[in-house]
Formats: structure tokens, C-alpha cells, sequence
């Protein structure tokens, strides 16, 4: 017999709000704004799935169905066995649905947040997020609006999108006004560039956490500092293979990364256009990757530990992931 993954309380670090949507859902707003369904079953590079993440970004065109969207990202992580979820927003990518007001995006999704976790029982807390393909200057707006929400719903700051050609340096003082907020950093690192991405992201930006961080293991020197720090990677295995980190799921580093002493949690990323949630991603790393429960437990550990859960949130699943593992 198997311990029931369901079962292992979890954290979900690593989770962008739109791409949680339900494929039913794209459909249904996809028909509503009278446009055909995007599909897609590869992407040729991070270019073309950008792309097609506008693709869907494109069809929300109502508040009530970015309502619909948390929702159901409540009701999936209950049954995946999450109780916290660090769902990453970008205000600005909804703006233009309230007048242009980012403060008015962010009030309203933390609301349906508030009003799903007392439903459910499924902690919501927020990451903000910022693109390092764009202006500095617009990434120090939103850590700064960020910060305004610390202690209200936002718990952590990052830095999302294309790595290539767009180093993370450039955009230390928005890294610093989150810091002082007292907001964890986390920023996207090492996904498509190698070890100098990770090595900035700790180094320059004093990240709590990476978002991926997976090609660290291409220096060895670097994934043990990584691992003497406590830097948790938040790991997407699927995502790694669909947007061709690695080549294949069998050859992913996260049991390297487990071996060497790194700390990892365990996350879907982008369930709509990868395809598993969060609980399909610990199943395939039983199976393909060969994880043990024992180290299953310690990603869902981590995945509490290092994320801004309220302290009673994560005392609570911490005995959980001890009796699961007890069982």
C-alpha cells in the first residue's frame, strides 16, 4: 500500500493566478467573448508560450470572471491536499477592467480570496509579481504597492518573464522597498538562463525563494551554497519539460537537487498550459522520478517553511505532513 498524496497537507508556492484557470473555464469565456479556444501542444520556446498566455489573458473581459478563476483555484487545491496557496498576481494585467486602478484589482481579488479561504478552509495569500522584460520603473511601482498591502493579503514580491537578455540586477530598490515591507523575495531564476541567473537572484536580490532555480545544479559549487542557505526552489517539473528545460521528466535534477541538501517545494506552475496540478506533480515525482515518501513529505515541508503562511497555518500542516508520514 501507498500513503495517499491527497492526504499530505501542502503548500502550492508556485502557482500563476490566470493559469490556474479550469480548461471548462477557458472554454466558457473564450465562447462568451465569441472567440475560438486557444490550443496549443508544444511550445517551439518561452517566446511562443508568452504569447499564448496572452492568448488567454486576452479573453478575460469581467471581474466576475476573475472571481470564477479563484473559485475554482480554492475548490482544486482542497481537493489536491493544499491548505496554503502563494498565488502570484500582476495587478496591471487587469486593470483596465477598473478604470485603470491597480489598487481597485488588487482589493478585489484579495476580497474573493478572503471570502474562498473562509469557504473552503484553503489559506489564499498573494505574491506580487513584476516583469523583468519591462521598465524598472513600473517594477518599483508595484513592489511599492506590494508593500502598501503587506500584512493584508500580500505576502511576497517577484520577478517573472523572459530571463534572456534581462538580468535581475536592474531591479534591486524594487527588491529593497519589498525587503523593508517586510515582503519575502522571490523572483524567477534560473529556468532559462543557468547558474549566473540563480547566482544574482541570491546574491543580488537576497532571495528567500526561487521560482524554478533548477539549473543551479549545473554548478555544483553554487547548489551547495544554495543548499547551505536554505534558498528554497519552488520546482515545476512539468513546466521544465514543456518549455524545454530539460529534455525529458526523466532527466530532471529535483532528486540531484533533494540529494545535494537543497530545499524544494513542488508546484504546477501553469496547470493550463501544462497540463498537471499540483497534486499530479508529487504523482509524477513518485513515479518517474522516483522520489520517496519520505522525500515527498520534505517538499510538501518545505513548501509550508518557506512560504509567508500565518505561523498557526503552519504549525498545523506541519503535524499534518508528520501523521501523514506517521500512517
Amino acid at each position: 500500500m501507498t500513503r495517499d498524496l491527497a492526504l499530505l497537507p501542502k503548500g502550492h508556492l508556485h502557482l500563476h493566478f490566470e493559469a490556474s484557470m479550469r480548461p471548462a473555464t477557458l472554454r466558457d469565456i473564450a465562447s462568451e467573448a465569441d472567440e475560438p479556444v486557444p490550443s496549443w501542444s508544444d511550445f517551439a520556446d518561452f517566446s511562443d508560450f508568452e504569447a499564448a498566455y496572452g492568448d488567454v489573458l486576452r479573453l478575460i473581459r469581467r471581474p466576475d470572471q476573475l472571481e470564477r478563476i479563484m473559485t475554482e483555484l480554492a475548490d482544486d487545491a482542497k481537493a489536491d491536499g493544499v491548505v496554503y496557496v502563494e498565488a502570484t498576481l500582476a495587478p496591471v494585467l487587469h486593470q483596465h477592467l477598473f478604470g485603470g486602478d491597480a489598487e481597485a484589482v488588487l482589493d478585489f481579488l484579495l476580497a474573493a480570496a478572503k471570502r474562498e479561504e473562509e469557504r473552503t478552509g484553503v489559506v489564499i495569500r498573494a505574491m506580487l509579481a513584476s516583469a523583468r522584460s519591462g521598465p524598472v520603473e513600473l517594477a518599483v511601482e508595484d513592489a511599492r504597492l506590494a508593500a502598501r498591502y503587506a500584512g493584508r493579503g500580500v505576502v511576497s514580491y517577484g520577478l517573472h518573464s523572459d530571463e534572456r537578455g534581462f538580468p535581475a540586477a536592474p531591479f534591486v530598490e524594487a527588491f529593497d522597498v519589498a525587503r523593508t515591507a517586510g515582503l519575502l523575495i522571490t523572483p524567477h531564476a534560473g529556468e532559462l538562463v543557468g547558474p549566473a541567473s540563480v547566482r544574482e537572484a541570491v546574491e543580488v536580490l537576497h532571495a528567500d525563494r526561487i521560482l524554478h532555480g533548477v539549473r543551479v545544479i549545473e554548478d555544483p559549487d553554487l547548489t551547495a551554497e544554495v543548499a547551505r542557505l536554505g534558498v528554497c526552489l519552488d520546482v515545476c517539473p512539468s513546466s521544465n519539460v514543456v518549455l524545454h528545460v530539460v529534455p525529458d521528466l526523466d532527466h530532471h535534477p529535483l532528486p540531484a537537487l533533494l540529494a545535494a541538501g537543497v530545499t524544494c517545494s513542488i508546484n504546477a506552475d501553469d496547470p493550463i498550459q501544462f497540463g498537471p496540478n499540483v497534486l499530479e506533480e508529487y504523482e509524477l515525482c513518485r513515479d518517474r522520478l522516483g522520489l520517496t515518501d519520505e522525500q515527498l513529505a520534505g517538499c510538501a515541508r518545505a513548501s509550508i517553511t518557506a512560504s509567508g503562511a500565518p505561523e498557526d497555518v503552519k504549525t498545523r500542516a506541519l503535524a499534518g505532513i508528520d501523521a501523514w508520514l506517521a500512517s
